[in-house]
């Protein structure tokens, strides 16, 4: 099986193997990943700069505000009768709120959904610095992947190699966790850099080839669950 040319193609194959009748995007900014929620009946968008540029799905709602606002005021009406089947986060590069956003995502989903995060393979010290000084920019959103497997051993989490910044694969996931609070995170985690990870990220990150056999994989454990 070759290789997806990057994550809208990795994103596009979850959603065939998926099919989900529910789906959560945070960080919808022009729309070219939320567009492939064709088949969900209800499709959920999150982003305080939305400014869209392709159609939205027929189930769209659009939420133009923080994933945190999203949250506090408005997700338990929108998920009241509709778990979440498939998510997508995508929002601030920061780990911290990455963590938030797939920690408050997890509580709203369906314990065989699945959550996809973005940015989870750092490139270099540049690209995956915690501020934005290049064009193509991961920032510090890998470490969602490192204290998930330090702390969630329930969970299964891979990591796909795929165009450019990789996309993580979440299943296995428990609606009643609580959401991580400041105290919950690693100290250590601010200070690692790229450079203190290089020789080890693909073992740190569980990384495995950007494929549709590979995606599958990881999905299996949702659908076992």
């Amino acid at each position: 099986m070759p290789d997806f040319a990057d994550y809208y193609e990795a994103l596009a194959a979850a959603h065939r193997h998926v099919d989900p009748s529910v789906y959560l995007e945070i960080g919808v900014h022009e729309g070219h990943s939320f567009r492939l929620a064709t088949s969900a009946d209800l499709a959920v968008g999150v982003d305080p700069e939305m400014n869209l540029q392709f159609a939205a799905p027929d189930g769209a709602r659009l939420f133009r505000e923080t994933s945190d606002d999203f949250f506090a005021s408005s997700a338990d009406e929108v998920f009241a009768d509709a778990r979440v089947n498939l998510a997508f986060v995508d929002g601030l590069h920061h780990w911290d709120q990455t963590l938030r956003d797939f920690a408050h995502t997890e509580r709203h989903s369906d314990e065989r959904g699945c959550v996809l995060i973005h940015d989870c393979l750092p490139l270099d010290a540049e690209t995956s610095a915690r501020e934005r000084t290049t064009v193509v920019w991961s920032g510090d959103v890998w470490k969602v992947v490192v204290w998930l497997r330090r702390h969630r051993p329930d969970l299964s989490v891979t990591t796909l190699d795929v165009a450019p910044t990789g996309l993580a694969v979440v299943t296995g996931l428990d609606p009643h966790r609580p959401v991580p609070v400041a105290a919950d995170l690693d100290n250590d985690l601010w200070a690692l850099d790229y450079d203190d990870v290089a020789e080890s990220v693909g073992e740190l990150l569980n990384v495995v080839p950007g494929t549709d056999d590979a995606l599958a994989l990881a999905l299996a454990a949702a659908a076992s669950s």
